[in-house]
């Protein structure tokens, strides 16, 4: 099977038009969103890394696709963004960044034995991250979270820019 051509790609839909036009304050939520993770105290790297994960855990293309190219755009190394998905056996990534990982996993991921983010993981979490840096982390998730359901239910257009990926 091969890559579709961009002719082929404009034929995909949005199965809901720009909630902009809707819900204009979303862009505000968004924008204080970005610049709350993006603040410094973590490494913009971690916060793809970590949405990255967050996509592909939901199974969101959209998602995936997005943050896939923003690594990229930031220099991340193709090795290091397609390892994400199999990051704990994968060589490439600093006990930070696993740790992190780790986290997002567990918010995601039911633990029917127990809590989803336990003692132990928060203590290693700390080991790593001052408490800026885990409120940080924290937003990190949620700020991806706060856009998977738009992803899911709305469908916007893989690989598009930003204010492109709907169908009118």
């Amino acid at each position: 099977m091969s890559t579709p051509t961009i002719a082929e790609q404009d034929e995909f839909q949005s199965r809901l038009p720009n909630p902009a036009q809707f819900l204009p304050e979303v862009a505000a939520i968004a924008g204080a969103m970005a610049k709350a993770t993006h603040n410094g105290s973590i490494p913009r790297t971690t916060v793809g890394l970590v949405q990255l994960r967050a996509g592909q855990i939901v199974g969101s293309t959209y998602h995936t696709v997005r943050q896939t190219g923003n690594l990229r755009k930031a220099g991340e190394t193709d090795e290091r963004i397609i390892a994400v998905a199999s990051w704990r056996d994968a060589p490439y990534f600093t006990d930070a960044e696993r740790v992190a990982l780790e986290l997002v996993e567990a918010i995601l991921t039911p633990n029917p034995s127990g809590e989803r983010v336990p003692d132990e993981l928060f203590a290693r979490l700390s080991a790593h991250y001052d408490e800026k840096a885990l409120w940080t982390l924290t937003v990190t998730i949620s700020q991806i979270l706060f856009f998977v359901p738009v992803a899911l239910v709305a469908k916007p257009i893989p690989g598009k820019p930003l204010g492109k990926n709907y169908s009118e």
